[in-house]
């Protein structure tokens, strides 16, 4: 099993972007921390909508569980001060999460890089796609990065996320 997606790589280093939003779009670790390193500023969650649905065909074919189970739909914005950087879409299998990661997850006031260092668990990012769109506006910015990715444990997906990227001077740090 190959866990580079060449393409991905090979499509992110044609784009023209800031190179800090470069780093973020290709990091296999916590965008979160990057953030904050990057800002020198706390990162916050301001959660959009969270709740459990049961997964449609297309969300089975994408986390690889039957239909009809039950999935965490999380969408979020994460602010560095008060400048929203990212929004983030995550689809979790309920039953495919440790307890402690659940209960966090639940919580929605925490980034799932902070979940998943502080579970201690190991896990993977799966790179699958990576984008610009000049008609899906976000913060008000026409021009968007958009990259997902799995998150495995244990050989199996935990999560989908979905993160877009405003491509604007706001990653000029």
């Amino acid at each position: 099993m190959t866990f580079v997606n060449s393409e991905f790589l090979r499509d992110l280093k044609a784009f023209d972007i800031p190179t800090c939003l470069r780093v973020c779009a290709g990091t296999d670790g916590s965008v979160t921390f990057l953030l904050e390193i990057m800002t020198r500023k706390d990162v916050s969650v301001v959660t959009e909508a969270q709740h459990i649905v049961k997964a449609d065909t297309e969300m089975s074919s994408l986390l690889k569980v039957p239909e009809g189970s039950d999935v965490n739909y999380r969408l979020v914005t994460l602010l560095a001060g008060d400048i929203p950087f990212v929004r983030a879409l995550s689809l979790s299998p309920i039953d495919r999460m440790p307890e402690n990661i659940r209960q966090d997850l639940m919580r929605a006031d925490i980034p799932i890089g902070k979940i998943l260092r502080k579970s201690g668990i190991e896990t993977r990012r799966d790179f699958d796609n990576i984008n610009i769109t000049e008609n899906d506006p976000l913060f008000d910015i026409n021009r968007v990065l958009s990259r997902s990715y799995h998150i495995v444990h244990d050989n199996s997906t935990m999560m989908w996320i979905n993160e877009r990227f405003p491509v604007d001077e706001r990653w000029d740090l």
